[in-house]
């Protein structure tokens, strides 16, 4: 028997299976370049196969990126293990700069571990040290912005980080074997009708539901800070970023792209921050979900809807005053609330498209409104007190609604709030954090889906669907009748 070719994960290679991009690279040894599991290249003999768990451990393998299936724009995953969500939460943090400015040290102290521990689990993870991962990710970025737009190389080369273009020049031909502008060269040849700034391409592991995503975000959509456009299937928004130790402030606007991907354009100030817009964008519309394990654990529950994803945020302050304030109220309600607080307190945002023209307030802002200010809006006096309380703590550094990789203790620093219960803590740990296994046991909702089952039932009945009980959650949402059709419930 050829072990070789009986790997699972070359079978999957052969059958350019979509469920895997991302979640491996593979080597060819006979052409020296990696690839996705989806490339549409002439399958190599599978000796001839290795398999690393990211692009950039494959190129410190000596493999240069595929030109036709382009690695850099394969989804990513979120691993369920505590210490890989370590490594996850370090890449985003690589992502906004932190290592670049502040080095290892100050990265593994955010995150509260040791570096030795730190890049332990971030070398299990990604199959490299945090510094090789990061000058993977500034090649690839720079490689994305040379294939699909015609930015100057110096504007590439500095949006992607590197500090002079001779350094750039000199990396790209080290790991690529050619130069910045050949690169560009074949892949202009490759695109029929080159533009000079086309929307990038987002990736995603099929099935999505992009018509549900719009329809999800539409409902809650604030008025001045974001548009949701039907019919032509499009979602934009303004946004502010952290960027080398900076905000940066602007739009975006998402549509429809071709084969597993949407596409992406922003506002000419975002470029800088790119590759952190890209990350938020992705998180937001839960872009690295890997459907098929989520699929497998739910079992009948999905199978209506397999294309539905977590809805997430791009900015953690956001989702936690848009937990508050959905509190009790309707969908509707909190939608008109929340749009009188962008307005009061929201920065103006230039966009192309009329009454899309303000920002979210930030942490600092909002910790400064008087209470009195807050309640007149139509909040209740508590309900206030709760959102001055969530801004205050995020200003003063007290709680992080970025990054989470402890879920129990996140919970018990958001329920020490005031105001902040069970649901509301849950419902933020689900869109800020993006966390795949919260249950909200005591949600009116679910108590409808799923009727005669006290709280306790409920969550000892979502045993079953761990470690995707978000996902539990949005499905029962989404249904329109009581789960299971059968209503053979247990007690």
């Amino acid at each position: 028997m050829d072990t070789a070719a009986s790997d699972p994960r070359y079978r999957a290679f052969q059958a350019r299976d979509a469920r895997f991009d991302g979640r491996f690279f593979i080597g060819v040894r006979s052409t020296g370049v990696y690839c996705r599991p989806v490339c549409v290249v002439r399958t190599p003999k599978a000796v001839n196969c290795l398999y690393f768990p990211s692009a950039a451990a494959a190129e410190a393998g000596g493999f240069r990126p595929c030109l036709r299936c382009r690695p850099e724009l394969a989804p990513g995953w979120a691993p369920q293990e505590a210490g890989l969500r370590y490594a996850d939460a370090a890449a985003a943090l690589i992502g906004q700069g932190l290592l670049d400015r502040a080095g290892m040290a100050a990265l593994a102290a955010r995150l509260g571990i040791g570096e030795r521990h730190l890049r332990r689990v971030f070398s299990e993870r990604f199959g490299v040290s945090p510094i090789a991962w990061a000058q993977t990710q500034r090649l690839l970025l720079a490689k994305q912005w040379l294939s699909e737009t015609a930015l100057p190389m110096t504007e590439v080369a500095a949006l992607a980080g590197f500090g002079s273009l001779r350094r750039f020049n000199a990396l790209m031909r080290a790991r690529y074997g050619m130069q910045p502008s050949e690169l560009r060269e074949r892949a202009q040849r490759q695109r029929a009708t080159p533009e000079a700034s086309p929307p990038l391409r987002l990736a995603y592991r099929p099935p999505l539901d992009w018509d549900w995503q719009l329809r999800w975000l539409a409902q809650r959509a604030l008025p001045a800070m974001e548009q949701v456009d039907l019919p032509a299937r499009r979602y934009r928004r303004t946004l502010s970023v952290p960027h080398a130790g900076t905000l940066r402030q602007g739009w975006i606007e998402v549509g429809p792209g071709d084969a597993n991907a949407l596409t992406l354009r922003c506002a000419p100030d975002l470029l800088p921050a790119w590759a952190e817009v890209r990350t938020r964008v992705r998180r937001l519309l839960d872009l690295d979900a890997s459907p098929q394990d989520i699929l497998a654990a739910l079992g009948p529950l999905a199978q209506e809807r397999p294309g539905l994803r977590l809805p997430g945020a791009v900015d953690g302050l956001e989702a936690g005053v848009r937990a508050l304030l959905e509190q009790q109220v309707s969908t509707a309600a909190a939608a008109t609330l929340l749009g009188r607080l962008v307005e009061r307190w929201g920065a103006s945002q230039p966009t192309p498209w009329p009454g899309l023209d303000r920002r979210f307030p930030d942490a600092t802002t909002l910790a400064q409104v008087p209470l009195d200010a807050l309640a007149a809006l139509g909040l209740p006096r508590l309900r206030a007190q709760a959102v001055h309380a969530l801004a205050t703590a995020v200003a003063q550094g007290a709680l992080d609604l970025e990054t989470a990789t402890d879920l129990p203790d996140g919970l018990a620093r958001l329920q020490a709030l005031p105001g902040v219960g069970p649901w509301t803590a849950g419902w933020i740990a689900m869109r800020a954090w993006h966390w795949p296994d919260v249950f909200l046991a005591t949600d009116g909702a679910l108590a409808q889906r799923l009727p005669g089952l006290s709280p306790a039932g409920r969550e000892a009945l979502a045993e079953r669907w761990r470690p995707w009980r978000s996902y539990a959650v949005l499905h029962l949402w989404a249904r329109q009748t009581p789960w299971p059709p059968d209503r053979n419930l247990p007690t």
